[in-house]
């Protein structure tokens, strides 16, 4: 998107068959300089304190807990942006008492919840309010976790063949899902 804007990607995860080959292209290549894909945030945790890895994108979760055991980290969010996604809490579409689950959402939109929430996994608030006041995220928490970055965080949606920047000519999901596994394994 911003290595080679003649591409004219819009969204990230809207990418036709050109784009979508040049971003899998990028992958192959970075494929090469990456000696790990981390599934387990604790494994990743353990590298870094462990393994002598130095660099790598990660949650802030992670940095957080690094930083709490004295551990020389920080965290940027590239010029380029990111992504990232907003989904701590979510209602199944045939909940069996979706009144409770209400409720539940409910709650959990309290500030203090919201901020304690985001001080133990990295994240920010979906309650603004939460940002200030909280004993455990602190009023520079939100800042910390990345509160000032959403205009660059492209927020996850999954990809399908409908899609509105590509007059719906987009590489659906599951292609991205089987070209991925192939990225990990080298091919």
């Amino acid at each position: 998107m911003k290595k080679n804007p003649a591409l004219g990607i819009k969204d990230p995860y809207e990418l036709n068959e050109t784009q979508y080959k040049a971003a899998l292209d990028l992958l192959r290549g970075q494929r090469k300089l990456v000696g790990k894909y981390w599934h387990d945030a604790f494994v990743q945790i353990d590298d870094f304190t462990n393994e002598g890895v130095v660099a790598s994108s990660s949650w802030q979760f992670m940095a957080n807990i690094l930083k709490s055991k004295n551990r020389p980290v920080a965290t940027v969010v590239p010029v380029e942006g990111a992504t990232g996604w907003a989904d701590s809490t979510m209602m199944h579409a045939e909940a069996k008492n979706p009144n409770c689950a209400y409720m539940w959402m409910e709650h959990s939109l309290n500030p203090k919840l919201q901020g304690d929430l985001a001080a133990w996994f990295g994240s920010v608030p979906s309650v603004p309010a939460a940002c200030k006041g909280n004993k455990l995220l602190g009023d520079d928490g939100c800042a910390r976790q990345g509160y000032n970055s959403f205009e660059r965080i492209s927020f996850w949606k999954t990809p399908t063949t409908k899609c509105s920047t590509q007059n719906n000519a987009c590489v659906p999901y599951h292609k991205w899902v089987s070209d991925y596994i192939a990225v990990l394994g080298g091919r």
